[in-house]
């Protein structure tokens, strides 16, 4: 029998900055919402399309988001999607779809997007020089 697979990577931006709970048992958890923009071309024209996504980070993953990360910068995210629902205060059925974060990538400087200075938080050399021997440029990947 072979086995499902559930696996979610995502690179975005966070379109709020993260918010710390704590469980009645008291472990942490952290809510965001990335952005991740598709680029295509239709009828010969330039086309972006943005999608949302709402990511939940459990224990010291989501501490660390929510220290580290801020409203603008870019993350990778890998994880699985989860589906769950319940009763809103009107009775009715709520569903949502969300990625439940295992590892992530800061991908922004600490400083870019409002993000927290810090030595635990690795920050890029100014001594290193970029590789001018790749022909493809940013333009080029299509995310």
């Amino acid at each position: 029998m072979a086995s499902d697979l559930n696996k979610a990577i995502l690179i975005g931006r966070l379109t709020r900055d993260p918010e710390l709970r704590y469980t009645q048992s008291g472990t942490s958890v952290c809510s965001f919402s990335i952005a991740n923009n598709r680029t295509y071309v239709a009828g010969g024209e330039k086309k972006e399309q943005v999608s949302y996504f709402n990511c939940v980070a459990w224990a010291k993953t989501g501490e660390v988001i929510a220290e580290y990360c801020k409203k603008g910068q870019r993350i990778g995210i890998e994880g699985r999607l989860q589906q769950r629902s319940w009763d809103d205060q009107e009775g009715k059925k709520r569903q949502t779809v969300e990625v439940v974060v295992d590892n992530f990538q800061f991908l922004s400087p600490p400083s870019e997007g409002g993000g927290k200075s810090s030595p635990d938080v690795p920050s890029p050399s100014s001594d290193q020089t970029p590789n001018t021997d790749n022909p493809f440029s940013d333009e080029d990947i299509p995310f």
